[in-house]
């Protein structure tokens, strides 16, 4: 632990009790709101050796601990990687991730992730709130998965967004080329997911697991081989739309871990999970504006498409949504 710095409560004349994030506030005006926030959530502001919450009233001449920790540089190299930038301004940049990019460093990854593209474009301008290795993250997409991605520039868009992101007031809608034909044109998938309890590198719908909401709606049905589906997720499990889509026995083409591996070979051109982030719509943390944000599908996503209308010819099930 960092060493601590102790200041003494003051309080306005007339009033006991302060708010103890107002103190700090007021008598550290260097420290920004958020990162004060920061510090209480992570319980780094104590009062006689204990651990406070930002609304715990402090009186007079009470003497308020805090630990403030250096500012960690990122030890990752910048790099040149070409970016399709859907969005930016001075807190957020959004862009729409290619198949085959892991989102941040983690074990066995190389240099040539979303973070080491965005260290390179916004340079030292992404929130370190994350840590030095996730630097602006606040969700992620797997490898396969392509689309809209959003990350953090400032620290109270960091903050921000996780908010949005922990009280579901983000619209997220995928669309995916399902194996199958579901039985009904639409339906919720509102099933548990946790960790499988055999294999620990795959998620499960189990029991006990944390609630996972899916809404689903076939756009295209290819015979009954093959379906076009576009899904709304309300909540953010790791997997949910793959783990959901295999529990209801419809896994998403290409994908080699909850589908058939088969369809990777068997499917000209289908080399990945056949999962696409399409649109990301919420409002801007911190201007409160509007952000709609739409990612175009990719060539290998379009061909897939293309390929099986030629195959089996359009049957939509409802209306195809523009670029689709």
């Amino acid at each position: 632990m960092v060493e601590g710095e102790e200041i003494t409560v003051e309080t306005p004349a007339g009033i006991d009790r302060v708010r103890a994030d107002k103190v700090l506030h007021n008598l550290c005006p260097e420290i920004s709101r958020t990162r004060l926030q920061v510090l209480f959530e992570k319980g780094l502001v104590w009062l006689d050796d204990v651990a406070i919450g930002k609304s715990r009233k402090v009186s007079a001449g009470e003497k308020i601990t805090f630990f403030l920790p250096p500012s960690v540089q990122s030890e990752l190299i910048p790099a040149d990687i070409p970016l399709d930038i859907l969005y930016e301004d001075d807190h957020l940049i959004a862009v729409n991730k290619v198949s085959g990019m892991v989102t941040h460093p983690g074990n066995a990854t190389g240099d040539d992730t979303l973070v080491h593209a965005l260290l390179h474009h916004c340079g030292e301008n992404l929130s370190k709130i994350g840590g030095s290795l996730r630097p602006g993250i606040v969700h992620r997409l797997d490898k396969e998965t392509s689309g809209v991605i959003v990350a953090a520039k400032s620290d109270s868009a960091y903050m921000g967004m996780s908010r949005l992101f922990a009280e579901r007031q983000i619209d997220k809608e995928y669309v995916a080329v399902a194996t199958g034909k579901p039985s009904l044109p639409s339906g919720t998938i509102d099933k548990p997911i946790g960790r499988h309890p055999v294999n620990r590198v795959k998620m499960a719908v189990i029991p006990h697991g944390r609630p996972a909401r899916t809404d689903w709606e076939i756009l295209e049905s290819f015979g009954q081989q093959f379906s076009l589906l576009r899904l709304k997720i309300h909540t953010g499990r790791t997997h949910q739309i793959r783990v959901h889509l295999a529990h209801l026995g419809h896994p998403v083409v290409g994908d080699a871990v909850y589908g058939n591996k088969s369809s990777r070979t068997d499917i000209p051109g289908v080399k990945r999970t056949m999962l696409h982030a399409r649109k990301l719509s919420f409002q801007h943390p911190v201007d409160n504006q509007s952000v709609n944000l739409k990612a175009d599908l990719p060539e290998d996503f379009s061909a897939l498409l293309s390929l099986l209308r030629k195959e089996f010819g359009r049957q939509s099930e409802t209306q195809v949504i523009e670029g689709v």
